[in-house]
């Protein structure tokens, strides 16, 4: 037997009762493991999305950020962040490399408050290791796991050590590891399996194309949302502006693709260009006074409102 299952475009959230007098009274901050931010998603920890630059803008808008783990110096990076008086959040892999790069973290004397495992399948013995590594030497520090796509892989990481998942493989506008590879999930089913496996976070990474999509993610039972084309094409996102016949726009890339490997190794992503849109503040503001009508719709004033929505699907 087929199972069916669900992507953001194949559903939409049922309205209830608007108890409050403005959508501007809702709140839609967060608490994700030892902070509180201002709005439950944030950009991919791609090198085309994020730059150090971008982080430090996200961070001190009260957003939570994660930076990407290509050609980073770690120990660089989060020195300057809390020498700043801003949390540190970075990504590690897990091959040697990274066992080094948390090597000198320890000897520098360094915690990153959150620390992200950043493959594309953390289902695996070598992510096994790296978790209960970092959970043995960095105690303190806040580990997401990811990505996963299914209810035993998350519970698997879940007892490995991780005090968050991100939920979701090949959603992403630039993956194309479902044409190479044939695997994928669409991210209703995803989340919602992720989410009733686990005790811990779930974070739903890709596939967020309109802003609604938010709140559908997290009536799935998200804790918080990764996205990246999303963010993708602002001033204050990774990557310099491309002219072309008169029309700016920025690269923006798979983190599997050539152009972020320097090789055509192993290829699962691609390159696009997006518009560029200009100054980034605009969308967050947008993005949040989005995600208040959700929860004005949602009939509350928090995002814990939009854990008792009715979902329904569409017919196409």
């Amino acid at each position: 037997m087929i199972k069916t299952e669900l992507n953001y475009g194949d559903v939409y959230l049922v309205p209830k009762k608007t108890v409050v007098d403005s959508r501007k009274e809702c709140d839609t901050g967060v608490q994700f493991g030892p902070r509180r931010f201002a709005m439950p998603i944030y950009p991919s920890n791609m090198k085309s999305v994020v730059s150090a630059e971008t982080c430090e803008f996200f961070a001190r808008q009260g957003w939570f950020y994660t930076m990407h783990r290509f050609n980073v110096d770690a120990v660089a990076f989060t020195a300057d962040m809390q020498g700043k008086g801003l949390f540190a959040s970075i990504s590690v892999g897990v091959n040697d490399d990274t066992y080094q790069q948390l090597d000198a973290l320890k000897a520098a004397g360094l915690s990153p408050e959150y620390m992200t495992l950043d493959v594309a399948n953390a289902w695996c013995v070598k992510a096994e290791r790296m978790i209960k590594h970092i959970k043995r030497h960095f105690p303190e520090t806040f580990l997401i796991g990811g990505n996963v796509a299914t209810a035993d892989a998350a519970r698997d990481l879940e007892s490995w050590g991780c005090d968050a998942i991100k939920a979701g493989i090949a959603g992403g506008r630039v993956c194309i590891t479902k044409n190479k590879t044939g695997f994928h999930r669409p991210m209703i089913s995803t989340v919602k399996d992720c989410v009733g496996a686990v005790k811990i976070p779930v974070i739903a990474d890709g596939g967020i194309v309109e802003h609604g999509d938010m709140a559908k993610a997290m009536v799935c039972g998200a804790a918080m949302i990764m996205a990246g084309s999303l963010f993708a094409g602002y001033d204050e996102s990774a990557g310099e502006i491309v002219e072309i016949n008169g029309k700016h726009y920025k690269e923006y890339f798979g983190s599997a693709s050539q152009f972020n490997k320097g090789a055509y190794v192993n290829v699962e992503g691609k390159k696009i260009l997006v518009e560029y849109k200009g100054s980034i503040p605009k969308l967050l503001r947008e993005l949040q006074e989005d995600l208040q009508s959700s929860i004005s719709y949602a009939g509350g004033r928090t995002l814990a409102a939009l854990r008792d929505v009715e979902m329904i699907q569409v017919n196409r």
